[in-house]
């Protein structure tokens, strides 16, 4: 059963509306009612009876679980059996791939240009400079090791 904001209990099928996979963002409205320990999304075959989809789940607090009492679950995103599972609404985050575009963003800064351009980087087009430049950049950024120049 899920608590409206009206205070109202809904359980079986009309539970499920608008409930959607907290790996994928499928809608999971074709499963039955509460969930199988065994559930699985028909999208990316997940399991869905964990951590991720419930209302307790919250990676900010201690075993990332509001719930006081509930027994400590090692695998967040793996099927478990426990008795305090309630689906939230709105589980899935999508891809955060702010990391990814910083690093990215520095890479660029540190190679000039971006991947994939337009920019051919051979022997001919890059002078011998831009090539020590670089060279200089990633010996401050990851230090020269000990080796000496070839």
């Amino acid at each position: 059963m899920i608590g409206t904001d009206s205070g109202e209990l809904v359980q079986g099928r009309d539970m499920a509306e608008g409930m959607v996979c907290w790996k994928c963002g499928a809608a999971i409205g074709d499963q039955p009612m509460p969930l199988a320990r065994l559930a699985e999304c028909s999208a990316c075959h997940a399991d869905l009876h964990v951590c991720r989809l419930c209302e307790f789940y919250d990676s900010r607090v201690a075993k990332a679980c509001r719930e006081p009492v509930a027994e400590e679950v090692q695998d967040k995103q793996r099927a478990n059996f426990c008795g305090y599972f309630q689906m939230k609404a709105g589980a899935y985050g999508g891809r955060d791939d702010r990391v990814s575009r910083r690093a990215r963003s520095q890479l660029e800064d540190l190679f000039g240009g971006s991947p994939g351009g337009t920019e051919q980087n051979n022997a001919e087009t890059v002078s011998r400079s831009e090539a020590d430049e670089a060279r200089e950049r990633l010996e401050q950024l990851f230090g020269s090791g000990g080796k000496s120049k070839r």
